[in-house]
């Protein structure tokens, strides 16, 4: 059964933070809240963890599109290859912010990851998910938890994620009512910067 934890964002307590880090340093799965949905994650450097996400996903890890949320963007290296400025200057104005950049992989990148050519990189307006990777020392993955209601595609309602979710993970974190709409994915891997998906965060950063 998993632990159900209640932070606040304005706030985050840094006890209940360390609780979360330490579900994440032995492996676990939790979930937690963004400045969109909710996400499922784990450290990104836990294979076994990896795995588990990727079989509730219904994916192998190395076909699994996985994005890492970071504290910051001042790591981006071990990650990500060299970028230019003028990519670099729309990082720096939407993030934190509601979107995911796809940008070409480092060769540094976790085990897991070594053969992929791109990775999704996410700075959240946050607290309480920069809080955690802040203290965890790495990235943690993320992935949406998607609801099959056809109304309401994710769940917003962090008690009936517990419900559902009680099972899978090994922490649900109560960081109030989620939102409905994912982050926009904007691709920078290639020449020109391309659109994935138009969700919560605007286009007009570019």
């Amino acid at each position: 059964m998993a632990e159900f934890v209640k932070i606040y964002e304005d706030n985050p307590n840094p006890k209940e933070i360390a609780k979360v880090v330490a579900v994440l340093k032995r492996g676990g799965l939790i979930i937690y809240p963004t400045d969109t949905v909710y996400g499922l994650g784990c450290d990104i450097t836990n294979n076994k963890a990896l795995e588990r996400v990727a079989r509730i996903k219904g994916v192998k890890l190395e076909k699994a599109n996985f994005s890492f949320v970071c504290h910051d963007l001042s790591n981006l290296s071990d990650y990500v290859k060299q970028i230019d400025t003028a990519t670099f200057k729309v990082l720096k104005r939407a993030l934190p912010g509601p979107y995911t950049f796809v940008l070409p992989g480092a060769k540094s990148l976790p085990n897991a990851f070594k053969k992929k050519k791109t990775v999704g990189i996410r700075v959240p307006d946050n607290n309480i998910a920069l809080e955690i990777v802040k203290q965890l020392g790495n990235p943690i993955i993320s992935t949406s938890i998607y609801d099959e209601d056809e109304i309401l595609e994710y769940t917003t309602d962090p008690e009936l994620i517990l419900e559902k979710w009680d099972n899978l993970v090994d922490m649900v974190i109560d960081g109030g009512y989620g939102d409905n709409e994912p982050s926009t994915i904007i691709d920078f891997s290639g020449d020109e910067p391309e659109v994935i998906r138009e969700g919560k965060g605007s286009l007009e950063i570019f």
